[in-house]
């Protein structure tokens, strides 16, 4: 008996030391990169992360997701350096130490191109659970086309950390608002800073106007009373992290809809 424990001892401390060597040292440069790679069961190949990341407090910080620092970076001696494609990719290529591999990824501009960042992630760290990301395209779908909209004019904003920003058609929540049933305004727009709500608002004449933004944030701009138009808070850590946690802001607004009677 005592062999055979030994035995599987040996067993499982040998696979153990396969998983290790199958866990490529990963620097991640973009928060919502971080959340994913956790969601994808290799958060222990994180070894550094960007100055923006509060997911993982005590990893050492390796400068922002546009300006990464190469000293912090090369002192980690990653395998693999992921940022998002809307750094410089001149500027992040200069800040991956020779020897690693420098991958930027997207995710910003449509679901499907969220979709293709999460496969794409999954194969780039060796992930055992890359089998999540066909069940999140699913997921998201389904339940998106469940949360109760009819075609309601939305408009679609962040509000706090300075100059409001407008998201548009062309930007990932814009297209998963329209997946889930709202005639999304700005339609020609991916990002845009908007100081003037107000106009905005009587110019685009909504019917919702969904505030989207972090809990704690300051400096955020007041979104007027308008009659006719409803006013609704989002989770923004459920919204502006492209990736798993849209799942939970979906949740979040089937909840709202149900409830919401439109005039």
């Amino acid at each position: 008996m005592r062999f055979v424990l030994r035995m599987i001892a040996v067993s499982l401390s040998a696979m153990a030391g396969v998983q290790a060597a199958e866990c490529p040292r990963v620097v991640s440069q973009s928060p919502y990169l971080t959340i994913a790679i956790d969601w994808l069961g290799q958060a222990e190949c994180i070894v550094g992360v960007s100055r923006d990341d509060s997911f993982k407090p005590a990893l050492p910080r390796t400068g922002t997701p546009t300006a990464p620092d190469a000293k912090a970076i090369a002192a980690l001696k990653p395998e693999l350096v992921i940022g998002s494609a809307s750094a410089d990719a001149a500027v992040f290529a200069a800040a991956v130490p020779a020897g690693a591999q420098a991958v930027q990824l997207g995710g910003f501009t449509s679901m499907l191109e969220l979709e293709g960042m999460l496969e794409d992630l999954a194969r780039l760290v060796q992930s055992p659970e890359g089998g999540k990301v066909s069940g999140f395209r699913r997921g998201w779908f389904t339940r998106a086309k469940n949360t109760g909209a009819r075609g309601e004019r939305a408009l679609l904003l962040t509000t706090c950390g300075g100059t409001p920003t407008v998201y548009g058609r062309r930007h990932v929540l814009g297209d998963l608002f329209h997946a889930a049933g709202f005639n999304v305004l700005e339609a020609e727009v991916g990002t845009r800073a908007e100081a003037d709500v107000a106009g905005l608002i009587a110019r685009s004449r909504p019917d919702i106007v969904f505030t989207i933004d972090r809990p704690g944030q300051s400096a955020c701009t007041p979104v007027p009373a308008v009659k006719d138009v409803r006013i609704i808070p989002l989770d923004g850590e459920h919204f502006l992290y492209p990736g798993p946690r849209m799942l939970d802001g979906i949740e979040d607004l089937t909840r709202i809809m149900r409830t919401l009677k439109m005039p």
